[in-house]
């Protein structure tokens, strides 16, 4: 596929049906039957279950979700993200994967477990940040609890666009809205935030507050709090150059490198 100066972004935020992928897969499908003309569709947090920590119960083996993903990519000519809880051989992981039209599938694994909820008991921690290309774009692929550590999600001169796929509680509104800008404006970078509406199976609440936000931190697209939506934005990569050129912040970074503690 040819690379692109303007990436045609939806955003989908939406309710879960708690622990039943099948379910999901299909409201998922009919929604996104309304994101014609993307390139790029963003998918909540865990979108196959909710964001439950019964990993035993709900992980897949790459297969079912992540086929569905592929389908769903054809059918849209869209890349699709999103995150699924997955088993591999090392135990369960909530796994983000982006997947493209032409089948191509590259995947993040949450590196930042959400300890107050035990995804830190439930889950396997990734330790690796990834980036993908796709048309010319340079993608960072987070998590949800990601949001909150400014240091791995550095920009280091590696990627246009953070992508945060999330089940947010509403209790903590305040802080995915005003950090999903920070980000924006520290990294100089595109932002979307997907995050999910309804109340989970543990009774938890999320309103959403999804966000496209500029690299000056300003929304493109927002939404009322609590209903579903799709946000559509259109990213320019031209005017994002243009303004690292004319403020280059990036050149007065501090050096240093993350060197694992010891236990």
């Amino acid at each position: 596929m040819p690379d692109l100066t303007e990436l045609n972004v939806r955003v989908l935020q939406t309710e879960l049906v708690w622990q039943d992928a099948a379910a999901n897969r299909l409201q998922l499908a009919k929604q996104l039957l309304d994101c014609t003309g993307a390139d790029v569709i963003v998918l909540p947090e865990m979108f196959s279950s909710g964001f439950s920590m019964q990993s035993a119960d709900i992980a897949e083996p790459e297969g079912e979700t992540l086929n569905w993903l592929k389908q769903q990519a054809v059918l849209t000519q869209a890349a699709l993200v999103g995150s699924v809880a997955t088993r591999i051989k090392q135990g369960c992981v909530n796994r983000c994967y982006f997947v493209t039209p032409d089948g191509e599938v590259t995947y993040y694994d949450k590196k930042h477990l959400f300890r107050m909820a035990g995804e830190h008991q439930a889950y396997v921690a990734g330790n690796e940040r990834v980036v993908v290309r796709y048309r010319g774009w340079r993608l960072l692929l987070q998590v949800c609890y990601d949001l909150r550590f400014p240091v791995f999600s550095r920009n280091r001169n590696d990627y246009d666009i953070a992508l945060y796929v999330a089940n947010w509680p509403a209790a903590r509104a305040h802080a995915w809205r005003t950090l999903l800008q920070a980000r924006a404006i520290e990294n100089q970078a595109y932002v979307l935030g997907c995050n999910r509406v309804g109340t989970d199976g543990n009774g938890i609440s999320y309103r959403g507050d999804s966000l496209i936000v500029d690299f000056l931190g300003k929304p493109l697209a927002d939404v009322a709090p609590a209903s579903p939506a799709i946000l559509a934005a259109a990213l320019n990569l031209a005017a994002l150059n243009q303004y690292r050129q004319q403020f280059p912040a990036y050149l007065d970074t501090d050096a240093f490198a993350l060197i694992p503690a010891k236990l």
